[in-house]
């Protein structure tokens, strides 16, 4: 009887223990997973680290350790990550000045593609254009007659130069045509106390970081910088609603890997974060916090951080 050689050669891995087994499931074991927040306590990608994590480290039966790692706009944190095996034991994330960094800083330690693997898009973040309680102007057309008649006299604040904060600012003066005075500070408190005390005239400030102060008659929203109104501040105007015209942007909060992460650990984790945003407590938690789920693939979530260093480069230059 004449064998067949596949039959033969298989009958021989069997025997050997050398038969392919079944690609085994993902799982996170060894260790906690860092997860880097390259930013400050209290800032918005702290406050959604610090709501996500803990049910994260459920889904995955391990902990989920958030680091605080903020300087240099949040190039140190991503410094550190691309240091770090892509075993998917270390996680970082990132805002839109991920994709405003490579037009700010010619000599990054990173590349802002090639060195991160993209897992998802998570939330986006709308901002308010916000005045002191105290301020003249009660309504978005009152601020921009008074920054036409005196222009560069009003002074707007923003947590530094090339932030989703003073970009928002620069995107109004072009599609409103004023000018205003850009104050960069070197955090986001320091902007809300000066506004408040009416050192500063305007600011472009996180919904999710001022609603209370807006809600508690210390500062005045004005408008609300994304395509629908906001969930908790609805009384709020759209820029659009107030008559400026194609003005929308929403920064991204999201999260990434190193480089060459596997691609099974990459879609582990984006499935259990998909599954995460989608319960009720998370989901409740993000909206009162003012941000807009979004979670989104990795290609994706790729695709719109090069868009995004591509149009921040636009608009800086």
């Amino acid at each position: 009887m004449r064998l067949n050689p596949s039959f033969f050669l298989l009958t021989c891995a069997v025997a050997l223990g050398l038969a392919p087994a079944a690609q085994a499931e993902v799982s996170f074991s060894e260790r906690p997973i860092r997860l880097i927040v390259p930013s400050s306590p209290g800032s918005g990608l702290d406050n959604l680290a610090r709501t996500f994590a803990p049910s994260m480290g459920q889904a995955l039966k391990q902990s989920v350790v958030v680091e605080n790692l903020a300087g240099a706009s949040n190039i140190s944190g991503t410094r550190e990550l691309v240091r770090a095996k892509p075993d998917g034991y270390t996680l970082e994330l990132i805002s839109s000045n991920h994709a405003v960094n490579p037009s700010l800083h010619k000599n990054l330690p990173y590349d802002s593609v090639k060195d991160i693997t993209p897992i998802s898009n998570l939330v986006t973040s709308p901002l308010v254009i916000a005045v002191p309680n105290t301020s003249p102007y009660k309504t978005l057309d009152e601020l921009i007659a008074a920054a036409r008649k005196e222009p560069k006299r009003l002074n707007y604040g923003s947590a530094g130069v090339g932030t989703a904060l003073h970009l928002a600012g620069v995107l109004f003066e072009k599609r409103a045509g004023v000018q205003m005075t850009h104050i960069p500070y070197k955090g986001g408190n320091t902007i809300v106390n000066d506004l408040v005390s009416n050192q500063i005239q305007v600011a472009f400030l996180a919904v999710a970081s001022v609603s209370e102060q807006i809600k508690g008659g210390m500062l005045r929203g004005l408008a609300v910088t994304s395509s629908k109104r906001s969930q908790i501040l609805p009384d709020l105007p759209t820029l659009i609603e107030a008559g400026v015209t194609d003005y929308v942007y929403e920064p991204w909060l999201g999260m990434i890997a190193p480089a060459n992460l596997p691609d099974d650990i990459r879609d582990k984790l984006q499935a259990t974060v998909k599954d995460v945003f989608a319960t009720a407590e998370v989901k409740d938690k993000l909206e009162r916090l003012g941000f807009n789920i979004v979670v989104s693939d990795p290609q994706t979530f790729g695709k719109t951080i090069q868009k995004d260093i591509d149009e921040s480069a636009a608009l800086l230059k």
